[in-house]
């Protein structure tokens, strides 16, 4: 293989050249971290997949293939993943009606929905599709995820509570829970061991280095096993993981369930890929390196697909994890393959460890993860700065608490479209004056500009294409129309214009002839190379002519003073 070749396939296996280049003195620091980070992921592994309604023995399958794949992949330096709590009711929305209760095809649903999540990273990687998640706004990614984060906490309250609940949605969950309490139904057994370890983790999350998960879930352990309430029956237990390792098993599912596992699929790729391509570039910028969103997006494709085709189901960065290893020292990936062996040592050589794990603990691990997934105090400052923005984050919002998960992405999507075509089809414009040293402004915002007779100064903020064509003649036309004195020229100030479409240019063509018609002279300034290409393959630079097109809005100013042979007097302030 020739050397340009060798680093071709290198750029997208990272962890290899990593390791090639690994110093030894790291070794310290990654297996140290890597076996603190082992003491969360086991717990919050079993947690995440009894909510993604699988066994808990699946979310250590899903831990510990993801992150070797990841280690050879990824190229984020400690980014931790694995289950994750994001995903859990958009998995357990596919899985749940499809499963009838079965835990086998539970898992084999799932894991199809983890190959299908994994391959649309894959391909979308190297079709170097990494921006795509940047086309959901702030306010549409807050109001999902704090849309998710209510789902997730309804789903897990029923758990914390000690009983159980016929799913039908986040509104008939409430009510249902609702109708539990007032019943009576309350274990209140598990809500003193869930609600516990809830408070107790909420509280030690305030000191960095303490492992609250952990203790929580040791102390939970112990006084189930010390009180006998699992052998009594008085709490439900997670009981004793299957031995062994995971293994490689494609999953079969139904010609029925394609359609759901598609759609499930493709919701927990955008999902997961968008969590973690910010969380990717946070540590990097933190750590002073730089990462390629379309590798972050193949990585997380082949940690997806290795989970599928090893018994799991699909799986994000974590924002939880990924700091327990920052703060236990983690240096390189190196940290994720310790964890994900040790993870792999205790299915082997104790798997009765945690039999005594309480599910209201469980929950409560959940439940903790899902409040730190609310934001409030940006929403503050975007309703402060920007009304309709959060308006539009409550409606999407409402979408994913009413209508759950995966619907809500569609309608996440669906708004963040609209929003982007808004912009575009009603953008600001402004008839400009010449501020001197400040240049050409807004006469509304600057009415001390300068504005010559005759000469309209115009600037549509946006792309010209179909959707607005029409604005923008009707935009000019007003503008004529109040315009102090007759105009003869239009300049468009066309910096803003980075496209133009067949439609756009066909309705120009028809405004510049009635314009002509009118005696006024249609010009551009500022035009860019590639749109004055485009206008001269649709055939507008033809129609406008040479003499017509403009560096700069004073060169186009100039030549209209020339032109009309006019004298500093003739110019005004409106």
């Amino acid at each position: 293989m020739s050397e340009l070749a060798q680093k071709g396939v290198l750029r997208w296996v990272p962890g290899v050249q990593a390791l090639r280049q690994y110093k030894p003195g790291l070794i310290v620091h990654d297996v140290t971290a890597g076996v603190v980070l082992a003491t969360m992921l086991v717990p919050v592994g079993i947690a995440y997949a009894v909510a993604s309604g699988v066994p808990g023995i699946y979310g250590l399958y899903a831990t510990i293939v993801p992150l070797l794949a990841y280690a050879i992949f990824g190229p984020s330096r400690i980014l931790v993943l694995g289950p994750d709590s994001a995903l859990a009711t958009v998995i357990l929305g596919t899985v749940l009606p499809l499963s009838g209760g079965d835990p086998a095809r539970a898992i084999a649903l799932a894991a199809a929905m983890a190959i299908v999540s994994g391959l649309v990273c894959i391909l979308a990687g190297f079709a170097r599709l990494g921006f795509i998640t940047e086309l959901l706004s702030k306010p549409i990614r807050y109001g999902y995820m704090n849309g998710i984060a209510l789902t997730v906490i309804i789903s897990q309250t029923p758990k914390l509570l000690g009983f159980s609940i016929e799913k039908g949605g986040p509104l008939q969950d409430l009510w249902a829970i609702a109708q539990g309490i007032l019943a009576g139904r309350i274990n209140w057994a598990a809500f003193a061991l869930g609600g516990g370890a809830l408070a107790l983790i909420l509280v030690l999350k305030r000191f960095k280095h303490v492992p609250g998960i952990l203790i929580a879930v040791i102390i939970a352990t112990v006084v189930v096993g010390v009180l006998q309430l699992a052998d009594r029956e008085v709490v439900s237990v997670l009981g004793p993981l299957p031995a062994g390792l995971p293994t490689f098993r494609i999953p079969l599912i139904g010609v029925s369930d394609i359609g759901p596992v598609l759609v499930g699929g493709f919701a927990t790729a955008m999902v997961s890929f968008a969590d973690t391509s910010v969380l990717s570039r946070v540590y990097a910028a933190r750590m002073g390196y730089r990462v390629d969103p379309n590798q972050e997006m193949v990585a997380l494709g082949a940690s997806n697909l290795a989970a599928g085709l090893f018994q799991g189901f699909p799986i994000s960065s974590s924002s939880s994890r990924t700091p327990v290893a920052e703060a236990a020292g983690a240096r390189t990936q190196m940290t994720g393959v310790v964890g994900a062996i040790a993870v792999a040592l205790l299915l082997l050589l104790a798997p009765k460890l945690l039999q005594n794990l309480p599910d209201a603990t469980l929950a409560a691990v959940v439940l903790s993860a899902a409040i730190g997934l609310f934001e409030f105090s940006d929403l503050k400052r975007i309703y402060r700065i920007q009304r309709w923005e959060f308006w539009l984050s409550m409606l999407c919002f409402a979408g994913v608490a009413i209508f759950g998960a995966i619907p809500g992405i569609g309608i996440a999507v669906v708004m963040a479209v609209i929003e982007f075509l808004w912009d575009g089809w009603r953008p600001r414009s402004a008839v400009l004056g010449n501020a001197g040293a400040n240049g050409y402004v807004d006469v509304i915002r600057h009415p001390e500009a300068r504005r010559i007779k005759g000469l309209l100064l115009f600037r549509l903020d946006a792309p010209l294409f179909f959707a607005n064509a029409e604005l923008f003649k009707e935009r000019v036309s007003q503008a004529l129309e109040v315009a102090p004195e007759r105009v003869n020229w239009v300049v468009i100030a066309a910096e803003p214009i980075t496209s133009v479409d067949v439609t756009s240019s066909d309705s120009l063509i028809e405004f510049i002839g009635d314009l002509r018609a009118m005696g006024v002279t249609f010009c551009f300034a500022e035009l860019s190379d590639e749109v004055k290409g485009k206008l001269k393959r649709f055939g507008v630079f033809e129609e406008i002519g040479e003499a017509q097109f403009f560096p700069t809005l004073g060169a186009a100013e100039r030549a209209y003073v020339e032109t009309y042979e006019l004298d500093g007097e003739q110019n005004r302030k409106p």
